[in-house]
C-alpha cells in the first residue's frame, strides 16, 4: 500500500467512541464500505502497524481534505483496479 492507491474501509475499530467534542465513531461508520485514497502514514510507538491517513470530508458533504481519519491498515483493504 502506498500514497495514492485507493483503499475501502472494511470495518469500524471497536474502541472508537463518539464524545460531545468529537463524533469519531460516527465518522468512522460513515466511511464503512467507502473508497478513499491514501493520503498519508503514519508510525505509532507502540503499534504493531502504521495508520493510514484518509482524506474523508465527501462522507459529510465537503472538500475530502476538511476531514481526515487515521486508521489501522488491518481495516482497510487495497481496490484492484481492472
Amino acid at each position: 500500500m502506498k500514497i495514492g492507491d485507493t483503499v475501502r474501509v472494511k470495518c469500524v475499530p471497536s474502541d472508537l467512541k463518539d464524545d460531545e467534542v468529537m463524533q469519531t465513531l460516527s465518522l468512522f461508520e460513515k466511511c464503512v464500505g467507502g473508497s478513499f485514497a491514501v493520503a498519508g502514514f503514519r508510525e505509532v510507538e507502540g503499534m504493531s502497524q502504521r495508520l493510514v491517513e484518509l482524506q474523508v470530508g465527501n462522507v459529510l458533504g465537503v472538500e475530502p481534505y476538511i476531514h481526515s481519519i487515521w486508521i489501522e491498515e488491518e481495516f482497510v483493504e487495497t481496490e484492484v483496479s481492472g
